[in-house]
């Protein structure tokens, strides 16, 4: 369970956020790698955690202090106690903390889980206006476009999404949630 922690304080210095477990063996952190350059840090808050770091096992009780410094290390935690609480902070050394396209699309998930897509889009275009033209802000954006019917706006944010990144187009053929866009002509082709 994310807990936008930069999000509610508006912090721009640098990236904070917690996680709380949904039970014992659930995922806290989920694995991913940085690749940008940031450094992360995990402070485990209550409870206890297993993180994997590349192929590195750390059990980590409510105190410990995870640091990852190099950004291509995959990282991801298991809790390992029933309400276990991890705090993530990150930024980049030597540059300015620039908020991450993912964030918004964390914000809107309760929203398109629960299907109330008018709801997801404004999050989602305030944060393609943090991060003006990023692919990834622009697919997202399409995808819940789609599904709430706005078409003309899902093709537009698709393409303009493909231009940057055209190998996605696989992926959005393959993806339900363009079905409702699938046979408009505006809609890449195989």
């Amino acid at each position: 369970m994310w807990r936008p922690v930069r999000r509610r304080f508006d912090v721009r210095g640098f990236g904070v956020n917690a996680y709380t477990s949904e039970g014992v063996g659930q995922q806290i952190v989920e694995e991913h790698d940085e690749g940008t350059g940031q450094e992360e840090c995990y402070v485990v808050l209550r409870g206890r955690a297993r993180f994997k770091l590349n192929e590195e096992e750390v059990d980590a009780p409510a105190g410990t202090v995870v640091f990852i410094g190099d950004s291509t290390v995959v990282r991801a935690a298991i809790a390992e106690d029933e309400d276990t609480a991890v705090l993530a902070v990150g930024g980049f050394t030597g540059k300015p903390f620039e908020i991450s396209v993912w964030e918004a699309s964390f914000a809107a998930i309760p929203y398109t889980r629960a299907e109330r897509w008018e709801e997801a889009i404004p999050i989602l275009e305030a944060g393609l206006r943090e991060n003006p033209g990023h692919p990834a802000a622009l697919y997202y954006l399409a995808r819940v476009e789609a599904r709430a019917g706005r078409s003309d706006d899902a093709l537009a944010h698709l393409t303009e999404a493909l231009d940057a990144e055209p190998e996605w187009a696989d992926r959005a053929r393959a993806h339900t949630d363009f079905d409702s866009i699938r046979d408009d002509p505006g809609f890449p082709s195989a």
